[in-house]
C-alpha cells in the first residue's frame, strides 16, 4: 500500500540469476534452504539448484541430528526448467513437535543444512511465534531476519507478507537502494513470470533471509507487493492494462512464482491456487488461522483522491464513510475464505484451543487519523503534497477520516461481517496478527456497536520504513503523531512507526507475552537489538485484555 517514486540515473546492474546456460555447469545453492507449512506429522522443505538447464534428479535427508546420523526421512525429487530449478518435498511420517534438520543434494554437491520443527500435539506449555513482514530488499539489510535466526525463543515464523516487492530499480526505495548497493533486479518493475523469478532469487540470495529460512520453519501470509500494489479480484493500483498486459496474466505468473519460490504446500488437483489460506493448530495452547484477503474476495479500493475536492465539512466526511466506504458489496473475504475461517473458529472453540490466531495482512481495527492540527502539527514541505488540497495525513486528521483505505478501514461492512461471522462461531477473543503497515501497533478490536472481539498486535517491517517518517517528518515529530494516535484514538493502545524488527510472542496457557524489537540500523549490517515495549494479555472471560 505504499507509494512509488522515481529515480534516474541508474547504473547498470549485475545479472546475479540466469536459467539461459549452454550447458549443465557445476549444481550449486545459491538461495539456500528453507522448510515451513507444517502439520503434526510433516513439513515441506525447499532449495533450488543453480548451474542447470534439462531435467535433473535432487536427492534430500531428514536426521534427527546436523550430521545425519540418525537418517529418519530420505528421498528424491526431479527438478527442471518448468518449475525454475526449484525443489520442494512434502516429508510425511514424522512426529509430533520434534525438531528435524534437512539437507539436499544434486550430483554429488550438497547443500547447506536447514533445521525445521513439526507442530506439536496433545498439551503444550509454549509457543514462540515470529510475527515478520515488509521486507523490502531496496530499503536495506535484513537485519530482522537475522535477529529471527538467532532467537532462541522462536519456534515458528509467521511473515504476514511484502515479502518481496515488484518496484523497478528507479522506483520506491531507489535512494537508499544505491546507497548501500541494494538495487532491485530486474531493474524493471516486474510483469513476466520471468521477472517475478529473477525478483524471489535476488531476495532468497540475501544471507540474512538464508539464515533465518535455514533457521526457522515458516507460516506464510501474502500480501500486495508479492504481485503489485494493492490488488483486488479485478486488478491492482500499480498494473496498467495497456502497459503491462491483463491483470489474469501478471497475477497468475506472480502467484506461480511464489508457490515455486516458497516452502508451501502446493493445492490439491483442480484447486485455486489463488485460495492460500491455511490453519496450523499448536496442540491445546493455539490455533492460527492465515487469511487471504487480495485475489479471491476482495472489492475495489476507494482513493481518497477521488474524493478529496468533495471533503470539505464534517458532513461531507461523514457522507464519504457512509455512502462510499460502506456501500453494499464492498468485500474483503470470499466465501469460500469466510466458510473455511467459520469451520476452523467452531473446530479451536469446540476443542477447547487456548488461544484463537488470526495471520492477517493488513491493519483491522478502526483507525482514524486524530486530529493533528489541534496538536500544532502541519505537514513538511514534500513535492506533490499541496496541504488542504491532497489527501494528506493532517487533511484526514481534520475530518477524522482512516488512515489508510487499502486496509479493514477501507471496508467497514466487510469487518462488521467479519465480526458478525465470529459472533456466530462464539468467540470474541480473537488475537490477530497484523503486517503492511511498516509499526508496531498494540489495538482492540472493537465492532462499531462497541463490542471486543479480542486483540491486535502490528509489526514494523523488517525493512519498510515508517510512513511518517517517509512523508517527510522529522524522528520526533513522528513520535508525537504517534502519541496522538495512542492518546486520542479508543481502539489504539499503542504504536510507533519509527523502526524496523518483528515481534515475539511468546504464548503459554496463562498468557501471551509480545516483545516488539527494533534493530538498530538496516543501512549497516553490523546492528543490535533492543526491545522497545511489552504488552502482556490474559483472557478476561471470553474476551482479551492488555494487563
Amino acid at each position: 500500500m505504499k507509494r512509488r517514486q522515481v529515480l534516474t540515473g541508474v547504473a547498470s546492474l549485475p545479472i546475479l540469476y540466469t536459467t539461459e546456460l549452454a550447458a549443465d555447469t557445476a549444481p550449486s545453492f545459491l538461495h539456500g534452504v528453507a522448510s515451513g507449512d507444517p502439520d503434526q506429522e510433516s513439513v515441506v522443505i525447499w532449495t533450488r539448484v543453480s548451474g542447470l538447464t534439462k531435467s535433473h534428479s535432487v536427492s534430500w535427508q531428514m536426521g534427527l541430528d546436523s550430521k545425519f546420523q540418525q537418517i529418519v526421512s530420505h528421498g528424491g525429487e526431479t527438478t527442471n526448467q518448468y518449475q525454475d530449478y526449484t525443489v520442494k518435498a512434502v516429508v510425511d511420517g514424522l512426529e509430533p513437535g520434534k525438531n528435524y534438520f534437512y539437507r539436499f543434494s544434486c550430483r554429488g554437491v550438497i547443500s547447506p543444512i536447514g533445521r525445521t520443527r513439526t507442530l506439536p500435539k496433545g498439551d503444550i506449555d509454549s509457543l514462540g511465534l515470529a510475527i515478520a513482514s515488509c521486507s523490502n530488499y531496496a530499503f536495506g539489510f535484513f537485519n530482522g531476519y537475522d535477529a529471527i535466526a538467532r532467537d532462541d525463543a522462536v519456534d515458528f515464523v509467521l511473515h504476514l507478507g511484502d515479502y518481496i516487492y515488484e518496484y523497478a530499480a528507479t522506483g520506491w526505495g531507489a535512494q537508499t537502494a544505491l546507497a548501500l548497493n541494494r538495487a532491485h533486479t530486474p531493474i524493471n518493475e516486474i510483469v513476466s513470470l520471468q521477472d517475478y523469478r529473477v525478483r524471489h532469487a535476488q531476495y532468497k540470495a540475501d544471507p540474512d533471509s538464508q539464515r533465518m529460512h535455514a533457521a526457522k520453519p515458516l507460516l506464510l501470509v501474502w500480501d500486495d507487493h508479492e504481485s503489485a500494489n494493492n490488488p483486488w479480484v479485478g486488478g491492482a493500483q500499480n498494473h496498467q492494462p495497456s502497459e503491462e498486459g491483463r491483470w489474469t496474466d501478471r497475477r497468475d505468473s506472480a502467484i506461480r512464482a511464489y508457490y515455486e519460490w516458497m516452502p508451501i504446500r502446493e493445492p490439491n488437483k483442480g484447486a485455486d491456487r489463488k485460495a492460500f489460506w491455511r490453519s496450523y493448530q499448536f496442540g491445546s495452547l493455539a490455533t492460527l488461522i492465515n487469511l487471504e484477503s487480495r485475489h479471491t474476495g476482495r472489492g475495489e479500493q476507494i482513493d481518497y483522491a477521488d474524493h478529496v475536492h468533495q471533503i470539505t465539512s464534517k458532513a461531507n466526511a461523514l457522507a464519504f464513510q457512509r455512502d462510499i466506504l460502506e456501500a453494499p458489496g464492498r468485500t474483503m473475504l470470499s466465501t469460500d475464505m469466510e466458510s473455511f475461517l467459520s469451520d476452523e473458529l467452531e473446530r479451536s472453540k469446540r476443542e477447547g484451543t487456548a488461544w484463537r490466531l488470526i495471520g492477517n495482512a493488513i491493519p483491522m481495527a478502526r483507525i482514524p487519523v486524530p486530529n493533528l492540527e489541534e496538536t500544532g502539527i502541519s505537514m513538511p514541505e514534500k513535492p506533490g503534497v499541496v496541504p488542504g488540497v491532497s489527501a494528506d495525513l493532517v487533511w484526514k486528521g481534520k475530518w477524522g477520516l482512516p488512515l489508510y483505505l487499502d486496509t479493514w478501514d477501507g471496508y467497514p461492512l466487510a469487518r462488521e461481517q467479519l465480526y458478525s461471522l465470529c459472533a456466530a462461531c462464539g468467540v470474541s477473543d480473537l488475537l490477530v496478527l497484523t503486517g503492511d503497515s511498516h509499526s508496531f501497533w498494540a489495538n482492540k478490536l472493537t465492532s462499531v456497536g462497541g463490542q471486543n472481539f479480542g486483540i491486535e498486535i502490528g509489526t514494523a517491517g523488517i525493512t519498510s520504513p515508517g510512513d511518517f517518517i517517509e512523508q517527510g517528518f522529522d524522528p520526533s515529530t513522528a513520535g508525537q503523531i504517534d502519541e496522538a494516535f495512542a492518546t486520542q484514538i479508543p481502539d489504539v493502545r499503542w504504536t510507533s512507526n519509527l523502526y524496523q524488527g518483528y515481534v515475539r510472542l511468546l504464548l503459554t496457557q496463562a498468557r501471551v507475552t509480545t516483545d516488539y524489537i527494533a534493530v538498530s540500523t538496516v543501512n549497516d549490517r553490523h546492528y543490535h537489538t533492543s526491545t522497545i515495549r511489552q504488552e502482556r494479555i490474559i483472557r478476561d472471560d471470553q474476551s482479551l485484555k492488555f494487563v
